[in-house]
């Protein structure tokens, strides 16, 4: 089983701990999908990535700056524009930083090494062994880090990766797995409340299996969690939550915000008589043009969802 202590243990002897897990560009561009030019390109002109330098002048990235290449890259391909990427960093960077008691590094490769195991399940499409490490996964972590950090970003790896023969056959059958075993969470955690929060997403911005996650994430705000079919047509959602009556609807989208969102949020609210609500990476995007309408933004990180979503509700937080 994969802790801390064994990647301690691991690491190369007679070398000191700040020069352990360093990669050559060529090995991130491996690890990553990312070719060298494009890395060195971040690192220029925008200034994302800072890799350490040897003597002669090569660039060593730490599992850190990998981490962050995979996430820039998730942000390109929500449609943000490199050039902005670097002021979404500088807002979670720092919130990152104060949650690690220990050396990044070392709780990045315990999130490796499960991927790694996850990984060999599936590609293996052995259920009953995937079953067995996704529970291990669950006695390590919380929730929220177990699907933010270990099983998502494989997941949108996975669903990136769909060139091989083969491949696209290893993400459905992960992505069936999670999202069975999800189901039964939120059945697990189900509330008998006439107060209902229906969630649903942007027809287009996000799989089934990140809808879900984000309802087991807001799962604890005492109240229904009520989820939409991926399908659910826009226009209409005001017929829906008329007979459904809900407490608050809660849109999910995780791309860039089209030009006409905050228009078209602005005359869904108008026809609601209840509180609407953006969630997931479009909601971080769209704060600003948000900002004095009636719509609350909730974010995308799960802890902060529930957290705001609670507050909303109980007029604790003013849109």
């Amino acid at each position: 089983m994969p802790v801390l202590n064994d990647v301690v243990s691991g690491l190369l002897p007679g070398l000191p701990l700040e020069q352990e897990d360093l990669f050559p560009i060529r090995e991130v561009a491996r690890l990553t999908g990312i070719n060298p030019v494009t890395l060195r390109a971040w690192e220029r002109r925008y200034g994302l990535i800072q890799p350490t330098r040897t003597e002669s002048g090569h660039r060593l990235y730490s599992m850190a700056d990998i981490e962050k290449v995979r996430s820039i890259l998730g942000w390109i391909e929500r449609g943000v524009a490199v050039s902005k990427i670097g002021k979404i960093l500088a807002k979670t960077e720092p919130l990152k930083a104060l949650a690690q008691i220990i050396p990044n590094e070392l709780v990045l490769a315990d999130y490796a090494q499960w991927q790694q195991q996850v990984q060999a399940a599936v590609i293996a499409f052995d259920e009953v062994q995937l079953e067995q490490v996704y529970g291990q996964i669950f006695s390590s972590y919380p929730l929220t880090v177990v699907f933010q950090d270990i099983l998502i970003p494989l997941w949108k790896q996975l669903l990136r990766r769909q060139e091989a023969f083969g491949q696209t056959s290893e993400w459905l059958f992960l992505d069936g797995f999670l999202r069975s075993r999800v189901l039964q969470r939120l059945l697990l955690v189900r509330v008998m409340q006439p107060r209902r929060v229906i969630v649903c997403a942007l027809a287009g911005q996000c799989h089934e299996f990140e809808v879900l996650v984000a309802a087991l994430f807001l799962s604890g705000v005492d109240s229904a969690i009520q989820v939409l079919a991926v399908s659910q047509p826009f226009d209409e959602l005001p017929l829906v939550c008329e007979r459904i009556k809900p407490q608050a609807l809660v849109l999910l989208s995780n791309h860039a915000p089209a030009p006409d969102l905050t228009r078209r949020l602005n005359r869904l609210a108008l026809g609601l008589d209840c509180q609407l609500f953006l969630a997931g990476d479009a909601a971080d995007l769209a704060q600003a043009s948000l900002a004095g309408s009636s719509i609350g933004c909730l974010g995308n990180e799960g802890v902060m969802m529930r957290q705001r979503l609670k507050q909303f509700l109980a007029g604790n937080l003013d849109t």
